[in-house]
């Protein structure tokens, strides 16, 4: 069946996706039907299922698509091996705020609505988020054998750290008195304190 003027896959595909992103992050993915997300589109119900073939997917999309382009773009972003470890962990904190600030309904869904994915996209998820906490793992083990941090846990300490920047997103502001530099540099000299050696 020929699909109406104006929903071409290449238009209409990301309009679907980035409308069930914002009603799930507004709603909750329990809350919003497919009939809601084609409202938002503009389109009848129906013409959804050129894109998706089921809500489920279209969280399950969603979220492997905000963790995908987590990971590769810190790939990109994260400095040698050379630099250090403390050059690392400055660049990761930095980096984890500027990233998920941009995309707060992303990050919000991302964390949220892990209870809603069935079995096994969940474990793809969880995949994907173990992956990127294991390479803040790495930077935080480099560190602490450099003798430059002194983390007993530092799987544990990962964790923590990534939850603490995610923080971020539920209280910052484009207009509020600290630009996102000014907090990237407040969280920087938390972090750096937090895991420092002392001795």
């Amino acid at each position: 069946m020929a699909r109406t003027q104006g929903s071409h896959s290449g238009i209409t595909g990301p309009r679907v996706r980035e409308a069930a992103l914002h009603l799930f992050a507004q709603h909750g993915y329990a809350a919003v039907s497919m009939r809601k997300i084609a409202s938002e589109v503009g389109v009848q119900a129906g013409a959804l299922y050129n894109y998706t073939p089921d809500k489920q997917t279209l969280l399950f999309d969603l979220m492997r698509t905000h963790m995908e382009e987590l990971l590769a773009a810190w790939d990109a972003a994260a400095p040698p091996t050379g630099a250090g470890a403390p050059t690392a962990l400055e660049a990761f904190t930095r980096f984890h705020i500027r990233f998920n600030t941009r995309r707060a309904d992303a990050v919000f869904v991302s964390y949220m609505e892990l209870r809603n994915l069935e079995p096994e996209n969940f474990s793809i998820i969880e995949g994907l988020r173990r992956d990127y906490e294991t390479r803040a793992e790495a930077i935080l083990r480099r560190g602490v054998a450099e003798g430059r941090f002194a983390v007993a846990e530092p799987r544990i300490a990962a964790m923590a750290l990534i939850a603490m920047l995610t923080g971020v997103n539920t209280w910052f502001r484009e207009r509020g008195r600290l630009s996102l530099a000014e907090v990237e540099t407040v969280y920087w000299d938390m972090v750096r304190r937090m895991v420092a050696n002392q001795g």
